[in-house]
């Protein structure tokens, strides 16, 4: 900010907080060069959500003690460190073989953010976007990473998940689609062996082939509720 623009802050001070006044020309002299010391390289006003006037009402308001214009400055640079921290910089236009050229290019859109010139360029979701055409034919077409085959010769080693692949595909409920609340174990992993001592606390952690008869039915009625929506 400017001197006048300084002084402007100052007057609004003064009109919220009479306290900071000061009526002798020789202390208003010195108000106004202490505030634009600390606030020169702060703005006004930005396009991008910063003012002034707020940060000074908010200050106001949730302190009995007189506003001071390091208060003021430690909201901006708060405020440029925020702003930063959600910004990814974006691939320079510049020829990536003239280094000086692509930094100076990225310092010039740091800067722009920090000034709240421009909005912070945030990462794109890798789903982000519309979907490639034919995308879902081909993954049809793909089908499973594992082959038939492979799967047949690996279920006895894998019985938990056998038995949940052939329940599925009778068109069972999906029995590992839901937590069990008996032993705690989260969706997709099958159910382990609690064995209660007498003390209270359980020891085993051994996984189940087959999964505890309430995660069955809350199961099925997952699967009822799917069936009726």
């Amino acid at each position: 900010m400017n001197r006048r623009e300084v002084a402007a802050v100052i007057t609004y001070v003064g009109r919220l907080d009479p306290r900071t006044i000061r009526t002798d020309a020789g202390e208003a002299r010195d108000q106004l060069n202490t505030w634009h010391e600390l606030l020169d390289d702060v703005p006004m006003t930005t396009g991008q959500g910063w003012d002034v006037r707020e940060i000074v009402r908010k200050r106001i308001v949730s302190s009995p003690y007189p506003i001071l214009p390091a208060d003021v400055a430690r909201e901006w640079h708060t405020h440029r460190r925020d702003r930063l921290a959600r910004h990814t910089d974006p691939t320079p236009m510049a020829d990536p073989d003239n280094p000086k050229a692509w930094r100076a290019e990225l310092l010039a859109a740091r800067d722009a953010v920090a000034a709240g010139q421009a909005a912070p360029s945030a990462h794109r979701g890798i789903t982000a976007g519309r979907h490639r055409p034919g995308l879902e034919d081909q993954l049809t077409a793909v089908g499973s990473y594992i082959p038939t085959a492979v799967r047949t010769e690996l279920a006895p080693y894998r019985p938990a998940r056998a038995a949940r692949e052939a329940a599925i595909a009778a068109g069972g409920p999906d029995i590992l689609g839901v937590p069990c609340e008996w032993c705690h174990a989260a969706k997709g992993e099958p159910c382990r062996r609690r064995r209660i001592t007498l003390d209270g606390t359980a020891r085993g952690n051994a996984p189940r082939t087959t999964a505890h008869p309430g995660r069955i039915e809350r199961a099925l009625a997952a699967q009822s509720q799917a069936s009726a929506a």
